[in-house]
């Protein structure tokens, strides 16, 4: 199960996702705490992001279309 599902949507290229900083506190799965859900998972996607897989794949376009830009 994917956590941060409600918030993938929103994620940009490079791992960003804008958070509010409201203080909500919750666990991760490695039980480290961080001030809201948003700003967890931010951090969660930005980890994809440096390695390469998950999410940033998915919003990556394809060498044809980048060179387009």
């Amino acid at each position: 199960q994917d956590d941060c599902s409600e918030f993938r949507s929103q994620f940009e290229a490079g791992g960003r996702l804008s958070c509010t900083r409201e203080n909500a506190p919750v666990r991760d799965a490695s039980g480290r705490q961080h001030t809201n859900k948003c700003l967890m998972c931010a951090e969660k996607f930005k980890k994809e992001a440096q390695r390469g897989g998950g999410t940033l794949q998915r919003n990556k376009l394809p060498a044809s279309e980048r060179t387009k830009q």
